[in-house]
């Protein structure tokens, strides 16, 4: 009797489990008790991209304050339940199953890096729970379920910006591409940045690879020093980019280096240092935008993390207040409801710019191209680059992402894709 009271105790718990789950989804009460409504974020803030998990920590705590500060969401304040998934898909996918079956959270925040929403955007599809990854680029993402958006613009758009920059400002006839072929995000970009450049008459005549965590890059270097490129991209995460920097200059390669948002960190300064310069990327934000929303923005970050905020704390910033907006429109945390008020998202004035979900449920906005400054550990706004079918302001007034713009700013790639990240 013992051993079939255990087996109907376990058969139970299942059962529960599963049970709350779908319930989290459907019911929309799971997360939302009393005065508070629970929202997961999960992220890497122990692994190799653990400056990006900070960030994206940080920028939803700030929002979150200052939207509890100002009444809350409803009447109710918002909660964040936070879990670290070390930067691994495997973990990412454990830590959102968690958030959504155990912590009953309304919505899911997060990943940065595309492989680790990847792993973890089925979950909380299934579960019709939505997530909001403020900074995954790769287009796969959202293209899990309806109950996926995000926030930020995404690689093909992304990879088109750099190779315009490169053919069109840098003047670039050549390029050699050094990618991390561990990285959905790192594959995405070479692909789009290859297609851009090679249609706009130019040519990538190397491509090499590394994975992850590798230190020694001399080999793939030595062998893009001989073909002599105009340009070199590197779509990698900053760990790997700091110190493929410094070994380029010690092989007397004197390219520009080409990179993405992936290259935000403040650690990039101490592992590239004098060795990144001249280097470019193409990112979300600029931090010198004197708009008052973002030096707003800038000024309370910097105060409450002695730091300055990098785009990923931007990003993540914005998408806990498209998050708090959608609540409001849906008027409660019903999952169906909420998923499509997120969808609905138009016109909304982020500190990134104005975020517009398009019918994919990516981001429609513009990016710009940032030079690397380090001797102040600085990077300062080049110029900025629009979608197509996205109008410019006029060319004397302040730059949406940037400084008053003082160069021609363009349109150029799309915004959303059928194809294959941060």
């Amino acid at each position: 009797m013992t051993r079939i009271f255990l087996a109907i105790c376990v058969i139970t718990s299942i059962f529960s489990s599963v049970a709350c789950v779908n319930k989290g989804g459907n019911s929309g009460g799971g997360g939302q008790t009393g005065d508070t409504i629970k929202v997961g974020v999960y992220g890497d803030t122990t692994g190799a991209t653990s400056s990006f998990g900070l960030s994206t920590k940080n920028g939803i705590q700030l929002a979150f304050e200052e939207i509890n500060a100002a009444g809350g969401v409803n009447g109710k304040k918002l909660e964040m339940v936070f879990e670290d998934d070390q930067g691994t898909p495997e973990k990412a996918k454990t830590v959102i199953s968690k958030l959504i079956s155990q912590d009953k959270v309304v919505a899911v925040l997060g990943e940065v890096a595309s492989s680790n929403s990847l792993a973890a955007a089925p979950v909380a599809q299934e579960a019709k729970i939505p997530m909001i990854t403020p900074s995954s680029t790769n287009p796969k993402v959202t293209e899990v379920g309806d109950y996926i958006s995000r926030v930020c613009f995404i690689d093909p758009f992304q990879g088109s910006v750099m190779a315009k920059f490169a053919a069109n400002t840098l003047k670039a006839k050549t390029a050699a591409i050094l990618g991390d072929n561990s990285s959905d995000y790192s594959k995405g970009l070479t692909q789009f940045f290859e297609q851009e450049f090679t249609k706009l008459g130019g040519k990538v005549i190397t491509k090499q690879t590394y994975a992850q965590k590798d230190q020694d890059f001399k080999a793939q270097l030595t062998q893009m020093r001989d073909q002599k490129p105009d340009v070199i991209y590197v779509p990698g995460y900053y760990g790997e980019v700091g110190i493929i920097a410094k070994q380029a200059r010690e092989l007397g390669m004197n390219q520009p280096l080409l990179g993405g948002d992936g290259w935000d960190s403040p650690e990039l300064w101490k592992l590239g240092g004098a060795s990144l310069k001249p280097a470019y990327i193409s990112n979300h934000y600029s931090a010198d935008n004197p708009a008052p929303e973002i030096q707003n923005f800038v000024k309370a970050y910097q105060a409450k993390f002695q730091v300055a905020p990098d785009s990923l704390a931007a990003l993540a910033y914005d998408s806990a207040k498209v998050l708090a907006d959608a609540i409001k429109r849906a008027n409660g945390t019903d999952g169906a409801k909420l998923k499509d008020a997120i969808n609905a998202t138009k016109d909304f004035k982020g500190v990134t710019g104005t975020i517009s979900l398009d019918g994919t449920r990516n981001a429609v906005k513009s990016a710009v191209v940032l030079e690397l400054n380090p001797g102040a550990s600085k990077f300062e706004f080049k110029e900025t680059i629009y979608p197509e079918g996205m109008t410019p302001p006029a060319s004397t007034s302040t730059a949406a992402n940037g400084n008053t713009a003082t160069n021609t700013t363009s349109n150029t790639g799309t915004n959303s894709a059928t194809n294959a990240t941060k």
